[in-house]
């Protein structure tokens, strides 16, 4: 079986808060007609650049691919379950807030008969502009009437927390938080696999017909976690800014951000060569954020650069990360962990404390 790292080629989206030039992330995308304002890369549509899989589809081949590749724990014949995003908002996006797995399942529906998922998601800025900021969860006192009474005044952004941000900070928005990302940032989300988003408020944006687009008020509210009226106590206050752990090996920083049931995600900054492993429970995805190098595995190698997502098959084994002479690598790593307290124990074995683990894992 040909086992090797593999690059996605990403697929783009307009957006009325996007950006005009994606440069100098993707620099073929300047002086653009209509705003772009996300960058899919592990999306239904994008196509393998590389590897045995080339020029195909990643909807096309992933739920046929063999254990080697997705690895031991990962749902046989179902899509791709991560999808990696670059945002770049040059205005606000809606105010919005995504439904868990229970109520997407329940209330929704989609065109392939396959069951909706929720969308528990986390952002991490790559750049920021002096004074951006998201805005994530409810400040506290804030109750279901109060914020009804917030959107029919066109007023949301009072009932939320505003998040300052500068480049390098992460967020972890699960679901039932409501949020939006202001001007002035570029962020790669990592998220569940999922599209439903239910709008509160757009800001009284109108397209070139005049036209606005869909508010989802009724479901929302169904599915906000308002401060003090969640099942689970604490949850409506997971999301936010992270307070990430990091962890010196040798050569590598790696940094902690957050793990939960649909992804875990870490940062790798290095200016040698690193060697590492797969593991055979799950596949890896590799976000290059900076720096230039190569990958090497048994006897091939493979170029990287900026903004390119990779994906490492589960049984690949060992590889090495060799950046050039030029400047540092830093990546942003996820995949999908198999057991939340088994990765919570590894995290443990590292010297991490409980209370730090306690932070960075959500189950």
């Amino acid at each position: 079986m040909n086992l090797s790292p593999v690059r996605l080629e990403a697929t783009f989206s307009q957006r009325p808060w996007g950006a005009r030039s994606l440069a100098p992330f993707f620099p073929e995308k300047s002086n653009l007609a209509d705003p772009i304002g996300e960058a899919w890369m592990t999306g239904a549509d994008c196509r393998f650049a590389t590897g045995p899989y080339a020029g195909k589809r990643l909807a096309e081949v992933w739920p046929g691919m063999p254990p080697e590749w997705t690895g031991a724990s990962v749902a046989r014949n179902a899509p791709f379950p991560i999808l990696v995003k670059f945002i770049f908002a040059e205005e606000k996006l809606s105010v919005q807030v995504h439904p868990d797995d229970a109520y997407a399942a329940k209330h929704e529906t989609l065109p392939d008969g396959a069951t909706p998922r929720g969308k528990t998601e986390m952002w991490y800025a790559i750049q920021a502009r002096a004074g951006a900021e998201v805005l994530a969860g409810f400040v506290p006192g804030t109750t279901r009437q109060s914020f009804e009474r917030a959107i029919a005044r066109g007023m949301t952004e009072e009932c939320l927390r505003h998040v300052p941000l500068d480049a390098g900070n992460a967020i972890f928005v699960p679901a039932g938080t409501p949020h939006t990302i202001g001007a002035g940032l570029v962020l790669c989300e990592i998220q569940q696999l999922s599209d439903i988003t239910y709008r509160v408020f757009d800001y009284n944006r109108r397209d070139a017909q005049g036209r606005s687009r869909e508010l989802h008020i009724a479901k929302a509210l169904e599915v906000l976690h308002f401060p003090g009226t969640s099942s689970q106590p604490g949850q409506e206050a997971a999301g936010g800014k992270i307070e990430p752990v990091r962890v010196q090996r040798g050569a590598l920083t790696q940094t902690y951000f957050a793990a939960c049931p649909y992804f875990a995600t870490e940062k790798w900054e290095f200016a040698e060569s690193v060697d590492r492993n797969t593991a055979p429970e799950h596949f890896d995805v590799l976000i290059f954020l900076e720096g230039s190098g190569e990958i090497l595995w048994r006897d091939e190698r493979a170029a990287y650069a900026p903004s390119q997502v990779w994906i490492f098959p589960a049984a690949l084994g060992a590889y090495r990360i060799a950046p050039d002479s030029r400047s540092a690598t830093s990546l942003l790593r996820t995949f999908v962990p198999p057991d939340l307290k088994e990765y919570a124990r590894n995290l443990s074995e590292q010297g991490i404390h409980e209370a730090d683990i306690s932070r960075l894992v959500h189950r």
